[in-house]
């Protein structure tokens, strides 16, 4: 075993949800990820599409068991002494695979934690020699580190996102449309014409408001003042085009709470030729344009979808995907990102 330590720490994150082009649909989840040496280790795992047991939408009780479990204050849910990293987010089966690792006090006599023999994980028990993650771990952290990592979650009152979104808009039948696309994925929402008179503890449990693009200043200014009277910060959201995945993808981005530095997507501008981009660690990206015509008529162009490396890219994009009003959407499993085409 390395004597070297390694840095244990939490932060928000997110695996992104949509509504997709097939229209189908993918659900949102904001979880607690572990940030080992500094950086989120999901980014390790390639371009794994799965959250951390610590999860903001399961029930207290089962929040702090898992927590509990990793501070090996609770029996390990897998054989061999195994604990779940990260998981499908879409359910708890273990069927549907699942990282988990080895976690252990050092036996060396210290208060020193350690996560080892990492492995993809779908049945009892894990063959590491076939599916064993060898590039990562082992890793030591120290105990106290490690514990008033964890420990904060058990008291942190503020530790689950809010991720309910107002909606306030002129053309209702949209914004119906549209609280029903987001319900569907997992954040909640809800149509008012202004945010007067709601009382302060209703307003804390939004996380961003969304206007129309007909709301007037008056509005606007409005709910603003609402929310600031109830010191309440919430994201604003000013959509961009009557188009619903244009529309969940710019409130999904309001509503992440992961640090910058931590995303894997950090940059997206766009023109009427292409796209340029910049991610940090290797993932799957997936850009689409969508362009609104003279009649007010959306339209859907999937333009790439490619695992690329950390740094910066151009990606060509259609002259018929950019004629006229049109937006970029860019989107890994942790994150989106939303431009004009004449920002």
């Amino acid at each position: 075993m390395s004597a070297e330590y390694a840095t244990f720490g939490l932060a928000p994150a997110m695996r992104a949800g949509g509504v997709l082009a097939n229209g189908g649909y993918q659900v949102h989840r904001d979880f607690v990820d572990f940030i080992v040496d500094g950086r989120p280790l999901l980014f390790q795992l390639s371009d794994l599409d799965a959250v951390s047991p610590l999860a903001a939408d399961i029930p207290p009780a089962i929040f702090t068991a898992h927590v509990r479990r990793l501070l090996l204050e609770a029996q390990a849910p897998l054989s061999e002494g195994r604990y779940v990293i990260y998981g499908c987010p879409e359910c708890e089966g273990l069927e549907c695979g699942a990282v988990t690792a080895v976690i252990e006090k050092s036996a060396d006599g210290s208060d020193d934690f350690i996560w080892r023999d990492f492995a993809w994980q779908t049945s009892e028990p894990a063959d590491l020699a076939l599916n064993g993650y060898h590039g990562i771990g082992p890793f030591r952290f120290r105990g106290d580190e490690y514990r008033s990592a964890l420990g904060q979650l058990l008291t942190d009152d503020e530790r689950r996102a809010r991720r309910r979104v107002l909606l306030i808009g002129a053309r209702v039948a949209l914004l119906a449309k549209l609280a029903a696309a987001l319900r569907t994925i997992g954040i909640g929402a809800e149509i008012a014409a202004d945010a007067a008179g709601v009382p302060p503890e209703e307003l804390r449990t939004y996380g961003a408001v969304a206007f129309g693009r007909a709301v007037p200043d008056a509005v606007r200014r409005s709910v603003r003042s609402a929310f600031d009277r109830a010191d309440v910060r919430v994201a604003y959201v000013d959509g961009l085009a009557p188009v619903i995945p244009l529309l969940v993808a710019q409130i999904e981005y309001a509503l992440d709470r992961s640090p910058r530095e931590q995303r894997r997507l950090t940059r997206l501008t766009a023109g009427a030729h292409s796209a340029e981009l910049e991610v940090t660690s290797a993932c799957r990206v997936r850009l689409t344009v969508y362009r609104v015509d003279r009649l007010s008529r959306p339209h859907l162009y999937e333009v790439f979808d490619e695992v690329l490396e950390p740094g910066s890219h151009r990606v060509p994009l259609p002259a018929k995907a950019t004629k006229g009003h049109s937006y970029v959407v860019a989107r890994t499993s942790t994150n989106v990102l939303v431009s004009s085409t004449s920002a």
